[in-house]
């Protein structure tokens, strides 16, 4: 993908410069694919990412602020990404009786069953996405970005 080519410009682009516009471009690319894969199923990125955590947590109850902090995209909203999935009956939101403001958030049936076909989809859309990749390209990026 020549940065130059994709903008229209003649103009060499310094290397710093090109460098966050293929990020970028990169980014707008992964994203558009997995939220395109994502679509049929009704659920965004970020509510895919709060499914996964809360199958992380193996049956144990997370809370909104342990949510966030695992969350790949850091947001303010996650209340609000926990209610979609609640009307959807992927998760349990159930208040603490000990501490009102304590809410305990858990993976219903539901949520798990619908988990495992999206990770179907999704390993699908990643295969395709890093298919010009092999596993030593792929060590090496990662390396690169573990720089940052």
């Amino acid at each position: 993908m020549n940065v130059e080519a994709i903008i229209k410009t003649n103009k060499r682009i310094p290397v710093r410069s090109r460098t966050i516009i293929h990020f970028m471009l990169v980014n707008n690319k992964i994203n558009e694919r997995i939220s395109s894969v994502l679509k049929p199923y009704d659920v965004s990125l970020q509510q895919f990412n709060v499914l996964r955590i809360l199958r992380g947590q193996e049956g144990k109850p997370a809370n909104l602020s342990t949510l966030n902090e695992r969350m790949v995209n850091k947001m303010s909203n996650t209340t609000r990404l926990v209610d979609k999935l609640l009307l959807k009956g992927y998760v349990n939101r159930v208040t603490c009786t000990s501490n009102r403001r304590k809410v305990e958030i858990t993976l219903t049936d539901k949520g798990k069953k619908a988990l495992v076909v999206m990770d179907k989809a999704m390993s699908d859309a990643e295969n395709e996405i890093l298919k010009n990749l092999n596993d030593e390209d792929l060590e090496r990026l990662n390396n690169l970005f573990d720089k940052f």
